[in-house]
């Protein structure tokens, strides 16, 4: 299935408040590309535009280097996959995803072929005869993007489509959607404000706020070079500390002191304010022996110790006073730590990041709940 390019050009949306506020993006044919961002940025506005299903105030569409900002979104090579399924209850599988088929007037041994192939890709073949109630959650999912995909878009449009599923079986799909992408070979386009669903399956990702774009790379690039506080804060787990910034260069280097520590960081220090915030991620921080030597390292107290089975989510208390998360493989080698304990956080300079504008999302005790739920 060719095609699938999608270009916005200034695109704005107002409705009493701008929802979407003249993005400009261009999304490569063949790509999976992800929308992230908390309730309200307006990542569901823009794929709804996309779609059809809402007018722009400004700007430009192209698919395919056609603008579709005016036509209708059944004429429109787009198909849509939403949270809910939207799946008929009273019709089988099978005729749930030949139900667009028919309306086109499709000849029905091609229905039956197309049909068979596109069961065949979700693996549901054998579930033909069964209604949506006889199915469970994720299988519900398959016929939906099965309905989709039937239908032969160029581009695929997903506003939450794992929501409604639970923990484990929104990671097992996630897998699968990626290779079903990868397979099928056209364009994704995928809503969502979980991080680790972005991070897991796009080929890049958008983080949005506020109706615009604040970053825009690939998953390794957004996660590990984040723009700026909000990005940090919002994709993934991170722990961001206020921060003085003593000394500058060479190149993106720089001095901060946290507390009494002075610290070396290797990035983001050329344009940073004299009052900044550092970020290092969970999984970088090193815990040492209390009294360890060498530079970066402060002084700290094991506060909380979470055990996540394949990990151990430690929390220190920073002589600073600022509470930092460690996430410590349980590879059978660490020392023993409890509740109490004094130790030295390493802060490696080359993890260590100094960031510039945005805000913090949440509160940290709200993060750090979040991320305990999450785990």
């Amino acid at each position: 299935m060719p095609g699938g390019r999608i270009q916005l050009e200034s695109l704005t949306k107002r409705f009493t408040e701008v929802a979407v506020d003249c993005i400009d993006l261009e999304i490569a044919s063949g790509e999976f590309f992800s929308l992230l961002g908390p309730s309200g940025c307006g990542k569901t506005t823009t794929l709804r535009l996309i779609a059809g299903f809402e007018q722009p105030t400004a700007g430009k569409i192209l698919l395919d280097d056609v603008d579709v900002s005016g036509i209708p979104p059944h004429k429109r090579n787009v198909n849509t996959v939403f949270q809910s399924y939207a799946l008929f209850p009273f019709l089988t599988v099978f005729d749930n995803v030949a139900f667009g088929l028919r309306n086109r007037k499709v000849d029905k041994t091609e229905i039956d072929r197309r049909v068979g192939e596109a069961l065949d890709l979700v693996k549901l073949s054998s579930f033909a005869k069964r209604r949506p109630g006889q199915l469970s959650g994720g299988q519900q999912q398959r016929v939906a993007l099965a309905r989709a995909l039937v239908l032969q878009p160029s581009v695929l449009l997903l506003d939450e489509p794992l929501g409604a599923l639970d923990a484990k079986l929104r990671r097992s799909l996630k897998v699968e959607l990626k290779a079903l992408q990868e397979q099928v070979g056209i364009t994704f386009l995928y809503v969502t404000h979980d991080q680790e669903e972005a991070l897991t399956m796009s080929d890049r990702l958008a983080v949005m706020r506020d109706g615009k774009i604040i970053q825009l790379g690939g998953p390794h690039e957004v996660y590990e070079e984040p723009a700026d506080t909000y990005v940090a804060d919002f994709l993934g787990v991170s722990n961001l500390m206020e921060v003085d910034v003593v000394a500058r260069g060479p190149g993106t280097h720089c001095q901060v002191k946290l507390g009494e520590s002075v610290l070396a960081a290797e990035h983001g220090g050329t344009d940073a304010p004299d009052r900044a915030h550092a970020v290092i991620r969970p999984e970088r921080v090193r815990v040492e022996e209390f009294g360890s030597a060498g530079p970066n390292r402060v002084p700290a107290m094991v506060e909380r110790l979470v055990y996540l089975g394949s990990a151990t989510q430690v929390i220190l208390r920073l002589a600073a006073g600022y509470e930092l998360q460690v996430l410590m493989q349980n590879d059978g080698v660490q020392g023993q730590l409890a509740h109490g304990t004094p130790v030295h956080a390493f802060l490696a300079p080359d993890a260590l990041r100094v960031l510039t504008g945005g805000s913090l999302t949440t509160d940290p005790v709200a993060a750090e709940d979040e991320a305990l739920q999450a785990s």
